[in-house]
């Protein structure tokens, strides 16, 4: 397997990885909307605010992961991960994991001091994700489901706690995401 981190040249297998990822996993409306997603993420990566990393086997992209910079009025950068895909025929062999780790590991020579993602704890608490209370870090937007909102420090420090609402990349400033 090739990790690679992608840029906008991207766009349109990033796009349609989501899209069919989430279309038989989803249903066909959430492949949609997260297919649509991906695409506005793809492109608008400037490997800054917007870093997206794929994993490609035999030339083929088989999983992608988005990080998008959540910023606060406080100098701790802090990185949400999300969303996140891995083709059909590859989920239950470890890629979405090893792609996870990878973007992390990415993220920790970057300075990034925490991660922090939305989505069911049974599965990214296997990399190290475990609950986070928004009297620690809020979310962006409020939460449909709080038990979903999980955080990892990337050093040796513990999660702080910073008490303000972050401000979140453009594409995510949706309730439906929430």
């Amino acid at each position: 397997m090739n990790y690679q981190t992608l840029d906008k040249s991207n766009q349109k297998e990033i796009a349609e990885l989501f899209t069919s990822v989430f279309s038989s996993s989803e249903g066909e409306k959430e492949g949609v909307l997260i297919g649509n997603l991906s695409s506005e993420l793809a492109s608008s990566i400037d490997n800054e605010e917007t870093i997206c990393f794929g994993v490609y086997e035999n030339g083929t992209l088989i999983g992608s992961i988005f990080f998008t910079c959540l910023k606060f009025n406080n100098p701790i950068r802090v990185y949400m991960l999300a969303p996140v895909a891995v083709s059909a025929e590859n989920q239950g062999k470890g890629v979405g994991q090893a792609l996870i780790n990878y973007g992390l590991n990415e993220l920790k020579k970057r300075s990034v001091s925490v991660a922090v993602t939305y989505g069911d704890p049974s599965f990214y608490s296997k990399v190290g994700f475990q609950a986070l209370s928004e009297k620690i870090i809020q979310a962006p937007l409020k939460l449909s489901m709080p038990f979903g909102w999980l955080g990892q420090s990337l050093s040796a420090e513990p999660i702080p706690t910073i008490n303000e609402r972050p401000v979140c990349v453009k594409e995510f400033n949706d309730p439906v995401y929430w």
